[in-house]
């Protein structure tokens, strides 16, 4: 009688600085004992000066690769050996796959889950109901606009207190997604800038803990038109509580969070996890 081969033990981790507040460990830590799998999910601290040398260790290490979170990501995109084209019209990464040859792969997760927040929260969203409003100009943004322009966006307008870097995403980014048009927006004109629109994201940090609040007039925003914040700490952020007042269906940030981290465990670990009411109450007693 032939031993049955043991069940190979799978790890993944995700490299920050810091990463100590990362609730990636606690996601992925869940799916792996909903799936009854072997492996494991690591927080991996690595200082700015030693992301090349940690990103090449990963195979040596055993792992199937890692999530790259704050300040790593835009960095780890000239590391990898290989660039998916989303993560390149991105320009950043916030995944790594380790191939079967100890090559390393970089991906981005994060325009994969912003829209499926968005189908979650409002299952009749879609992206061509009109116009969209996308505040910011980062790292956030730039994977939001791209999410969306695949969706199937028409028009987005693009405002950030520094326009140059509004300018640089709009330039990186246009033409790249069907017809849509981007247009970028003087910060001073966010207000008129709501006009028309059906989608309004917030990706700046205004209105998260410890930072200044997000100064926006709604009253030019149409009543049906969906108002998101990718900021999850605070989980109700000042924007979203005077549109909720208004009456706007809203979505917070953590929906984001949660799935941009499927396809992540799908890629390391073969199976497809789920965003359920038990992971998210489990991460929101975390925040």
């Amino acid at each position: 009688m032939s031993a049955t081969a043991p069940t190979p033990f799978i790890l993944a981790g995700v490299i920050g600085w810091p990463v100590a507040h990362s609730r990636s460990p606690l996601l992925h830590g869940h799916w792996i004992a909903e799936h009854g799998l072997r492996g494991a999910y690591v927080p991996l601290a690595v200082a700015p000066g030693r992301l090349e040398a940690a990103l090449r260790g990963l195979p040596a290490l055993g792992f199937a690769g890692c999530n790259v979170t704050i300040p790593h990501k835009v960095d780890t995109l000239r590391l990898v050996d290989r660039v998916e084209p989303l993560a390149r019209r991105i320009g950043a990464v916030n995944l790594v796959v380790v191939a079967a040859d100890g090559t390393l792969e970089g991906r981005n997760t994060d325009a994969f889950g912003f829209v499926q927040s968005l189908h979650e929260s409002q299952p009749g969203w879609r992206a061509d109901a009109g116009p969209a409003v996308v505040l910011g100009a980062g790292g956030a943004a730039r994977a939001i606009v791209a999410g969306l322009m695949d969706a199937g966006a028409r028009e987005i307008r693009l405002l950030n207190r520094t326009a140059a870097r509004a300018e640089e995403l709009a330039a990186d980014l246009q033409g790249t997604g069907g017809g849509c048009r981007l247009q970028v927006l003087p910060w001073e004109a966010r207000h008129d800038a709501l006009t028309g629109a059906a989608l309004l994201v917030n990706t700046t940090s205004q209105g998260m803990h410890g930072q200044e609040p997000l100064e926006l007039r709604l009253d030019a925003l149409p009543a049906g038109a969906v108002v998101c914040d990718a900021v999850y700490v605070p989980l109700e952020t000042p924007l979203l509580a005077a549109a909720r007042a208004r009456g706007h269906p809203v979505v917070d940030g953590l929906g984001m969070l949660l799935h941009q981290a499927r396809p992540a465990f799908e890629a390391w670990f073969g199976v497809q996890p789920q965003v359920t009411p038990a992971l998210r109450a489990k991460v929101e007693a975390t925040l």
